[in-house]
């Protein structure tokens, strides 16, 4: 299917405007997001180009088996808030969590947005349970696996939000008595995969941005862009200069985590995870291993079975 972008009525910096964002904070933030995708802060005009076009594609969010901790993530981003900036960009025809209708309304919406001659982007949340034709997840009476089939194929390009999404998360955990996967596994449609349990807002951002831009961005072999996916949590922690087998016994404990020492002594998953935690942080104030808490491996495909346990020495 060709995609085309709908164009919305009032301008972006309108919108933004209502919501309380200044223009010094929405440059700040194309900053933040051009450093993000490795352009450096320079590239912040192209940003906020590509975030002001008029261009605004046509977005369905799919929920599945999940605990909506992902859209959480973006609805309590701060500083300026993102689920303004994200719904100044794009036009949310259809989420379940965030939109004011329901039953009847809610799936003409969207069935009008899965019909449009304009194509839409199809961002998925969740889980899909396979087992049994799908029964263990039920929307409207269809289950998750037959509509994310349906709308997923249909969809001009797709976005796997989250672990659960992407790999299938915990409801994928070992014995997986519903037959939960990961978004891929159900299409052979190239899907973008933006893991995490949550995952930055800003890495959505960032793939939003590449895609007004220049289409689907560069992604590893696990379906991730290589922009925020392409180094490990270890090699970017600013820890990892106490990575020393002189300091282990120093670093094993709490005392040695107040000093700022290596945690793979705690179990820290960081060198097999890949993200940007480190460099991008949350909310633009923290992240695990910061707060004192070794990583776990969230972005990683099965990290509930192949990861822990989370408190052993690694």
């Amino acid at each position: 299917m060709k995609f085309s972008v709908s164009h919305g009525g009032d301008k972006v910096e309108e919108r933004l405007a209502k919501a309380g964002v200044s223009r010094r904070d929405f440059m700040k933030m194309c900053g933040t997001v051009a450093a993000v995708m490795g352009m450096g802060t320079a590239f912040a005009p192209k940003v906020a180009e590509a975030l002001t076009s008029k261009r605004r594609p046509s977005v369905v969010w799919l929920h599945n088996a999940e605990c909506t901790g992902c859209s959480e993530s973006i609805l309590r981003g701060m500083n300026p808030p993102f689920a303004e900036l994200i719904l100044g960009v794009i036009s949310l025809d259809y989420h379940e969590t965030v939109m004011a209708a329901a039953g009847e309304m809610a799936e003409k919406a969207l069935h009008e947005a899965t019909h449009s001659e304009h194509g839409y982007v199809c961002v998925v949340e969740g889980a899909i349970p396979t087992a049994d034709d799908g029964i263990y997840g039920k929307v409207a009476g269809r289950t998750m696996l037959d509509y994310n089939t349906e709308y997923v194929n249909k969809a001009a390009a797709v976005i796997a939000y989250g672990t659960c999404a992407t790999f299938g998360g915990v409801q994928a955990a070992a014995p997986n008595p519903t037959k939960a996967v990961g978004v891929r596994e159900i299409t052979d449609k190239p899907v973008i995969n933006i893991s995490g349990c949550p995952p930055n807002p800003y890495n959505l951002l960032g793939t939003v941005v590449h895609f007004l831009q220049n289409g689907i961005p560069e992604l590893d072999g696990e379906g991730r862009p290589m922009m925020f996916y392409g180094d490990s949590v270890h090699d970017k922690c600013p820890r990892q200069k106490y990575y020393d087998e002189d300091l282990f016994a120093e670093s094993f404990g709490d005392e040695g985590a107040r000093k700022g020492y290596c945690l793979l002594r705690l179990g820290c998953k960081g060198p097999y995870t890949y993200n940007n935690c480190p460099t991008v942080k949350f909310n633009q104030t923290n992240w695990p291993v910061e707060a004192g808490h070794p990583c776990i491996g969230c972005s990683e495909p099965g990290f509930w079975d192949y990861m822990s346990p989370f408190y052993e020495e690694g």
